[in-house]
């Protein structure tokens, strides 16, 4: 399989704030409402208020994952104090299929960005065997690096990220 570049990963400072070098393995397709996630685009949050559809492809039904969704960017991305604020969390997501399959930790959390352009990062680790993932103990100042190095997840296999900002009634036309 080839490999996806993690350059828009560089680019957008996931892979610094978020997330050590990694080399993508596997691939995850991100998608809300038929429209897939692209590291960088924007979405509006009226776009984003449901589950998102995640798709783990090249692996087996015999291989875990867990699917982390965080937000590095709180309160806002000028002075993120409060980062990162876990949105949502599955694991035991079995190979080639999606997350609905797997065991929800954390419920969805619907992204609210207040102040700025937030970054939300989907992150999937490939887990060394079934029920190994414990739950984080809040939302708030949740860390990926931590919470992988906890649970001996390693590095991560693949991951996306896409941007959104507050609303106004006017954008919402």
């Amino acid at each position: 399989m080839a490999r996806m570049s993690t350059e828009p990963l560089i680019v957008g400072r996931v892979i610094g704030d978020v997330l050590d070098c990694f080399t993508t393995s596997m691939k995850m397709t991100v998608s809300y409402n038929k429209q897939q996630v692209f590291n960088g685009h924007e979405f509006f949050p009226s776009t984003i208020n449901t589950k998102p559809r995640v798709e783990i492809e090249g692996a087996d039904m015999r291989s875990f994952f867990t699917l982390v969704m965080t937000d590095p960017d709180v309160p806002g991305p000028s002075d993120p104090y409060l980062r990162e604020h876990l949105h949502w969390m599955v694991t035991d997501i079995p190979g080639t299929t999606d997350a609905t399959f797997g065991k929800e930790l954390v419920s969805y959390e619907i992204p609210k960005p207040n102040i700025g352009i937030h970054r939300f990062v989907f992150v999937l680790f490939k887990q060394k065997r079934r029920q190994c993932v414990s739950p984080p103990s809040s939302r708030d100042h949740f860390n990926t690096r931590n919470f992988a190095a906890e649970n001996d997840l390693g590095l991560p296999v693949a991951a996306v990220y896409f941007n959104a900002q507050r609303e106004t009634a006017a954008r919402r036309r």
